[in-house]
Order: C-alpha cells, then structure tokens, then sequence
C-alpha cells in the first residue's frame, strides 16, 4: 500500500506548487495534516471539471460533508483529513462553509457583486489560511482571523484573474456584475479583451494588491512558526505584475511563474519571516 502522506503530498504538488512548497516549510509533524487539509481543498476546487451535471457535483459536496465526520468509504483523503480535524479540533462549521460556497463553482451563474466575491474568497481562501494558522499552532487560536480574511481575499481575487481563460471557456469567468457594468464590460466575453474588460479587470488587481498590502501590515510581528500557512500569499505580486503586461491578454494568457521563481520567492518570504 502507498504512503498515504506521499499520496497526500503528490494531490498537493499537482494541483497546487505554490502551497505544496509552502508545506514544506512546516514541521515534519504538522506536513502531513496541512497536506491533508490542501489536498481536501484541491478535490473539492475540481469537482467542476470531473461531473457532467452541477447536481451530480452538489452530491459530490454533501458526500464530502459526510466524509469529514467520518463516513470517508475509503478515501484516504477524507479519511486523512478526518483525523486532522479530530486531532486539532478544528471548526467544521469552516468546511461546512467552504462546501456550501463550492456550489456556485458547478453552475454558470455571473458573481452578482464585488462584495460576494470577496465573500467567496473568504469562505474559501481565508478560511484554509486560518485552518492551516491552527494546524501550526497545534489547535489553539493563532490570533490570525484578519491576516487570513486578507491574505485569502487577495489570493482569491488573484485566482479568479489568473483563471479567467480556462473558466470563460467553461461558461463560468467569476467577475462581478456590478465591477463590469461599472466599466461597460457586461456581455459575453471574447478575446481579444477589450478597453472595458480591461478597465475592469485593472480594478479587481487594484483591490487584491490593496488587500495584500493590508494582509502584511496586518502580518506585522506574526509568530513565525505560523508563517508557513501563509507563504503562499508571497507569489500573489508576482501573478499580478505578469498580468499587467503589455502583451498579456486576460481572456487567452493564463499568469504563470517559472519553477525556481516560484522557489526563490517562497524560500526568500520564509528567510525575511514575512510574505
């Protein structure tokens, strides 16, 4: 039988480098629990892609809330996870709501307004962010509840921009209505992007580099044996500055880092003790 922790570390790896390497930053003995929590996020993030109907995906999340109280059928990830939540007593009212909010990834629904998106982000960036402060601060209260809400809301607003080719061309792009109308961006969107969903799209990188900023002031004297859950927030700038490039076209590039920048940025964050 495999090693599940090598199991676990390989769904991370794959689906998500940036916090795969962050992981490692942690303690041998925290790894595994924040590889299971990771891993949990990088399956429930791709129901999308693997049902053929948004209900048989809905069945899909009302298994995973089953699983996490310990009908797992066999899954070493629910299972993994399971003993994690168990062993930090961690709030399952937070996976209750990260499930809830995966909803909305199965259907082609627009984000109504800005402040859903970040309310979005919250329930499934932010909350992972502080779940993972917990994991590190071997289940106490880290004391990290707003450095998480902003940290996650920029990584979050990142991702949605960062993604738009792939999820545009899956009929579902994430951007809120009222931020397009805003700029006379609504419609159907077609590549190449225009003035307007450009206009748009500058002020979702606007406010996730507002966010940034107030996520490290925030940070500011953080116990550093915390810092792991959040080094990945220390690549955020990186995927906003290779979207505002001249050539960057939003609807058909999708903002990538090369392996060693990814591998600098996270080990030089993890040196300064701060993302």
């Amino acid at each position: 039988m495999s090693d599940p922790l090598s199991h676990l570390g390989a769904i991370v790896r794959a689906g998500d480098p940036d916090r795969y390497l962050a992981d490692l930053f942690a303690p041998a003995d925290a790894r595994r629990h924040l590889f299971a929590l990771h891993a949990f996020d990088i399956e429930v993030a791709g129901i999308r892609w693997k049902v053929s109907d948004p209900t048989l995906g809905e069945m899909r999340l009302r298994w995973w809330e089953a699983a996490l109280r310990g009908d797992h059928g066999g899954s070493p990830v629910a299972a993994a996870l399971a003993e994690t939540i168990a062993v930090f007593d961690l709030p399952r009212s937070a996976f209750d709501r990260l499930l809830e909010a995966r909803i909305f990834d199965l259907y082609d629904d627009g984000m109504p307004t800005l402040n859903d998106l970040e309310g979005y982000a919250g329930d499934t960036r932010s909350s992972l962010l502080q779940l993972g402060a917990m994991i590190l601060a071997g289940g106490r209260d880290p004391g990290t509840a707003e450095v998480a809400g902003l940290a996650g809301v920029a990584t979050g607003l990142t991702d949605v921009l960062r993604w738009l080719p792939r999820n545009a061309a899956a009929g579902q792009t994430f951007l809120p209505q009222d931020v397009l109308l805003r700029h006379g961006a609504a419609g159907p969107l077609a590549a190449p992007a225009g003035s307007e969903l450009r206009a748009a799209l500058a002020e979702l990188r606007h406010l996730a580099r507002t966010r940034l900023a107030e996520s490290r002031d925030a940070a500011k004297g953080l116990d550093q044996a915390l810092l792991p859950a959040f080094l990945t927030t220390a690549t955020v700038g990186l995927y906003l500055d290779r979207m505002e490039g001249a050539a960057f076209d939003p609807l058909r590039d999708i903002a990538d880092i090369s392996p060693v920048r990814r591998q600098w940025t996270l080990w030089r964050a993890a040196r300064k003790g701060i993302f």
